[in-house]
């Protein structure tokens, strides 16, 4: 059965669905979008997760929200700032809301992704990155911009799917060893990728959970060589 259309009943188009929320306001002092931010709604289900972006006691919101069946729904137009990211930081923005687009999909954090739901954001991102001439490297996580208080869309979200897409940023050494770095250096290095300030412990839970899902214990040579050869490659602005 398709998925259907909460607004009206109706079965859903494989186009984007508009369900308006009232939770926006103006991109401040004139910014234009040019990163795009990654989420995971971590409620029970679409219905609950749709109720809450466009809840105005709640004050959250979205530009966009996909279901599992991959159905693509606007809540806000992209000219207009969401409030999805909050407090924190990616490089020298502050203010990611204003300089963002942001991306719900509906999963409890705890579950792999559904493939309808990935393919329906691979469309949305092609889309939303040449409309605003956004670069891969500025495609992140919610927990890559505020380490301190997010986790979406945690380690079950396939990073790697969207960087062969040139969607995303991936590390360039699948093949071979990964490089090794001198520990002392993690949090230098991941301030020069993008990371904002934060404790070492809460930026490795971050950069592990989006690069290295796989990896335990305490702060490794791979991981400092792993963040420093990202930050050559893609040094945030």
């Amino acid at each position: 059965m398709p998925p259907t259309d909460p607004a009206g009943g109706r079965p859903a188009r494989r186009g984007v669905i508009e369900h308006p929320s009232p939770n926006h306001g103006a991109r401040r002092g004139g910014a234009l979008p040019d990163m795009v931010v990654i989420h995971y709604t971590g409620m029970k289900g679409f219905a609950d997760a749709l109720a809450r972006l466009c809840d105005p006691s709640a004050q959250v919101s979205a530009h966009y929200l996909i279901d599992e069946a991959g159905q693509v729904f606007r809540l806000v137009p992209e000219e207009l700032r969401a409030w999805h990211a909050g407090a924190g930081g990616w490089g020298a923005v502050s203010d990611v809301n204003s300089r963002s687009i942001g991306v719900e999909l509906v999963n409890s954090g705890h579950s792999p992704f559904a493939a309808p739901q990935m393919a329906a954001l691979e469309r949305l991102l092609e889309g939303v990155m040449a409309r605003w001439a956004i670069r891969p490297e500025r495609v992140i996580g919610h927990a890559c911009m505020a380490p301190l208080r997010k986790a979406d869309p945690g380690p079950r979200f396939d990073w790697r799917r969207l960087a062969r897409h040139g969607l995303a940023v991936w590390p360039g050494f699948e093949a071979a060893e990964a490089p090794e770095a001198d520990p002392a250096g993690f949090s230098a290095a991941a301030r020069a990728f993008g990371y904002p300030e934060a404790p070492e412990a809460a930026l490795l839970a971050a950069f592990r959970a989006r690069f290295r899902p796989w990896a335990r214990g305490p702060l490794a040579p791979t991981d400092a060589g792993t963040l420093a050869a990202l930050a050559r490659a893609w040094p945030a602005g």
